[in-house]
């Protein structure tokens, strides 16, 4: 991956629906070999999709939730139907496996404190293997859905004191 294909990663992140001719502008390629390059970080895994963001406020899901699932043993089939069960819950919107004191962060999107305790008792706590739930409200978004940095060899550094 070079200095362009970052720039395209960058410009996409920002903005998804660009036109491949603006994007080319902005990268200072010609359209045909913009797209080419567009196709081959596709096809390389590096873009994995394009979608909306949704406004959780606008659908009546202004609540989030992170839930931290911790389970009782860890065998492969104990984890896979875990995992079965979470994905099939449609409020959870991301789910982390974690190293430390918890084994899954789920990140859920809920209409109200009801709401989430109807979801808590009919479907978090009938996960098998699961010993222990703790649940944090969210009561602001600092920031969310970042672009990824794409700069290679560019580490953070504090400036200034």
């Amino acid at each position: 991956m070079d200095s362009i294909d970052r720039a395209i990663l960058a410009e996409l992140q920002r903005d998804g629906r660009i036109t491949n001719q603006d994007l080319a502008d902005r990268v200072g390629l010609s359209p045909s070999p913009c797209l080419r390059r567009v196709r081959q970080l596709e096809a390389d895994g590096a873009i994995i999709g394009y979608r909306a963001e949704v406004s959780g406020k606008a659908l009546g899901l202004p609540i989030t939730v992170f839930v931290e699932l911790t389970l009782e043993h860890h065998t492969t089939e104990s984890t896979e139907v875990v995992e079965e069960h979470i994905n099939a819950i449609e409020h959870v919107t991301e789910c982390y496996l974690m190293a430390g004191d918890g084994d899954y962060l789920l990140k859920i999107a809920v209409g109200s404190l009801e709401e989430y305790e109807v979801l808590v008792r009919s479907k978090i706590r009938s996960i098998p293997a699961v010993s222990s739930i703790h649940t944090s409200f969210a009561y602001a978004t600092i920031k969310e859905r970042s672009p990824l940095p794409v700069q290679a060899g560019k580490s953070w550094r504090r400036t200034g004191s």
